[in-house]
């Protein structure tokens, strides 16, 4: 699915570039740079959750490690066919990606961070979620289950998605509302990269993706709102719902996880 797009050789230099949905010379700066970093992280994630949730039981465990290899290869593959177009064979890293997968990698979820996180706050807040929500992972419009975790993070904290993702009781729904104080420009930025790698995400996994996990662009800032948080850069806040009521708060470092965990 990655590689049906990268540029062909007889395509000239602008044509590859959007053919391959190059974001080279796009990004340039130190906060594009630092929140590229930050949404291959996410991607990283989400292509873990799916490759987890489709193996044998005898391979449960985190394949982040995993995916983040094999999201290296292919956004190499992708750099090459921009910049030397015809060098390789797509095939051939199909191949490579092939064998990637079933690669025994020693991958750990153990944060030195965690356990040092401040329990989450006791609250009993109204909660009125708000309307026209879009889960990134399913494509579908979705809402804030009542009985769930809502974490809301700015664009410098995608990574500690994974805080709550872990933390989660399996019957848990996580949402992650991905906000940001640049809709315009970081936004944009964000949507565009987390839109493709889930539509991809979708068509090769299906539901297989974790479904507990709803991901929302909440550009308007509206879920960030709903819950209190700010839709700065280093935003880390969360909530935990109960029966639509607000019942314990985090924010900060952790906030995701100290929410799930409440």
């Amino acid at each position: 699915m990655w590689l049906e797009r990268l540029p062909l050789a007889v395509d000239d230099a602008a044509a590859g570039k959007l053919r391959g949905r190059s974001l080279t010379g796009v990004a340039d700066d130190e906060r594009g740079r630092a929140t590229l970093a930050q949404v291959t992280r996410l991607e990283a994630l989400l292509l873990a959750l799916a490759l987890e949730s489709t193996g044998p039981a005898r391979e449960a465990g985190r394949r982040v490690r995993l995916a983040e290899l094999i999201l290296t290869t292919l956004h190499g593959a992708a750099h090459l066919a921009e910049t030397a177009p015809g060098f390789g064979d797509p095939f051939d890293v199909a191949t490579a990606c092939r064998h990637l997968a079933g690669l025994p990698l020693a991958d750990d979820w153990d944060p030195p961070h965690l356990p040092y996180v401040a329990a989450a706050r006791p609250a009993h807040d109204p909660w009125t979620p708000p309307d026209d929500l879009t889960d990134e992972l399913s494509g579908l419009p979705t809402d804030i289950a009542p009985d769930s975790v809502l974490v809301v993070l700015g664009t410098d904290r995608l990574e500690a998605a994974e805080e709550a993702v872990r933390a989660a009781h399996p019957t848990d729904v996580v949402t992650v509302a991905l906000v940001t104080d640049d809709p315009a420009e970081t936004g944009a930025l964000v949507r565009l990269r987390l839109t493709d790698h889930t539509t991809t995400l979708r068509r090769v996994f299906g539901p297989a993706i974790r479904p507990r996990l709803r991901v929302v662009l909440d550009d308007s800032g509206a879920l960030a709102t709903a819950t209190g948080a700010p839709t700065s850069r280093d935003t880390e806040s969360a909530v935990r719902l109960e029966a639509g009521t607000i019942i314990a708060r985090a924010d900060g470092r952790g906030a995701g996880h100290a929410a799930a965990t409440r």
